[in-house]
């Protein structure tokens, strides 16, 4: 590999930290079946800060699956049942770009579920393909994906070296 290899990643670097209160969601973050074969509900493609490369800020790129795919690790809520599995509501200390895409090649603005964030005290749904702007210190979240039939890709990102 030339000089500048050591910027490039093609494997999930999994030792990532999130808050001692979202611990649990390590257990659906990764990459690839997982030893039982069951396919995770985010399926992670690659997760970049300071400690993968040093000087580097915070990214993710992250598949997430339909129900109608086999083997999921975590079912969706089902209507009236209170979602337990959603990334709670936080703040970070940078601003964060949060997109999702829609990977229907006929319609790639078609995000083929709806997306529910919240901004604050604000909720807003998406059907089409978005980012989405946070400044630092803004609450967000949680953010639900709702009638999903279609894969869903997002990648987010921001200035800080980690993400917490």
């Amino acid at each position: 590999m030339g000089k500048y290899g050591k910027y490039i990643l093609t494997e999930f670097y999994d030792g990532f930290q999130l808050p001692e209160e979202r611990a649990w969601e390590k257990a659906i973050m990764g990459r690839g079946p997982l030893e039982d074969g069951m396919r995770r509900m985010m399926e992670h493609m690659v997760w970049m800060d300071s400690n993968v490369i040093p000087g580097a800020f915070y990214a993710e790129a992250v598949w997430f699956w339909p129900p109608s795919m086999t083997g999921r690790v975590i079912e969706p809520p089902k209507p009236g049942e209170e979602d337990k599995h959603g990334i709670p509501p936080h703040a970070h200390t940078f601003p964060e770009l949060l997109s999702y895409y829609g990977t229907d090649m006929n319609n790639p603005k078609d995000l083929g579920c709806e997306v529910e964030i919240w901004i604050e005290d604000e909720k807003y749904v998406f059907d089409k393909s978005f980012v989405v702007y946070v400044p630092e210190n803004i609450v967000h979240c949680p953010i639900k994906m709702h009638n999903m039939t279609k894969p869903l890709f997002h990648f987010t990102m921001g200035p800080g070296e980690n993400y917490i």
